[in-house]
């Protein structure tokens, strides 16, 4: 039982984050989002009999999200590759499976705000092809003139859709790298090395607020250990549900999640262009 006191004070630590930031709804949740993340991990890895802690959460009493998420800790050896990829995809598809309700929900009692009236004040954020889709779907098409003040709930749908689509990056130690190898294997690395290269670029390029992760995915590198069994391939409902998992990815990552703070290269040559 005394084990379990890091894990338990700091998912207190991280309501209190997670309130000081967004407020209690926000907070309950983001929190279930999180939860049903790192519980999807906790038991698909207890079903192939992988010993791992239960989750950490990590507070972060700071804008915009008053967490970093969640890990668990792995305590040994992955048996195959169909274990590898049932951990690596039960986390985001848990937590998609609440955040998209969230997104939903909160839509519906999100305000929609002329933003040219006096005394509104908007906080700017990307939507991924996802969120966009989900918007339409429940509130249609906003008018011109106007922006979408989101709902303590939708916006944590929003943040958890984006925490998905970053641990979907197929790369490293990430839950899209355990998919990649699971699929591919060893024939992973390629694919692992492209993902690195793209979001260093990205970084450079677009949005220096991803230099913390580039440098993180870099230190802990393209390498993917593998399962004791590497030989024997994936069924087919598993490949499909692999590529559902990209196609989730490919939708929901947004490059420049906030427009008003992202600075890049690109910048810096339109400043220079326009002195």
């Amino acid at each position: 039982m005394r084990s379990l006191i890091p894990n338990v004070v700091l998912f207190l630590l991280t309501i209190i984050s997670t309130i000081l930031i967004g407020g209690f709804i926000y907070a309950i949740a983001i929190l279930s989002i999180l939860v049903a993340h790192e519980m999807g991990h906790y038991y698909a890895s207890r079903k192939y009999g992988v010993p791992s802690s239960l989750p950490y959460f990590l507070p972060f009493p700071l804008p915009p999200f008053g967490t970093l998420g969640a890990v668990i800790k792995s305590k040994g050896p992955i048996p195959n590759r169909q274990a590898l990829f049932d951990i690596g995809a039960s986390g985001p598809l848990c937590g998609l499976a609440l955040a998209i309700p969230a997104v939903i929900i909160g839509l519906l009692l999100s305000d929609v705000v002329n933003i040219s009236q006096p005394g509104v004040d908007t906080f700017s954020l990307a939507d991924s092809l996802l969120f966009k889709f989900l918007q339409r779907l429940t509130i249609g098409v906003t008018p011109p003139g106007t922006d979408v003040v989101l709902h303590p709930i939708a916006y944590a749908g929003w943040v958890g859709i984006f925490i998905t689509s970053l641990n979907l990056l197929p790369t490293g130690q990430l839950d899209g790298g355990h998919i990649i190898y699971a699929l591919f294997g060893r024939h992973s690395k390629f694919i692992f090395r492209l993902a690195l290269l793209g979001i260093t670029l990205i970084c450079l390029i677009y949005n220096l607020g991803w230099l913390l992760l580039v440098i993180i995915l870099w230190i802990i590198g393209y390498r993917h250990p593998p399962p004791l069994e590497d030989r024997t391939p994936l069924d087919w409902s598993r490949k499909v549900i692999g590529g559902f998992t990209f196609l989730i990815f490919f939708t929901a990552f947004t490059p420049i999640p906030f427009p008003g703070m992202a600075f890049g290269i690109r910048d810096v040559f339109q400043q220079w262009l326009h002195v």
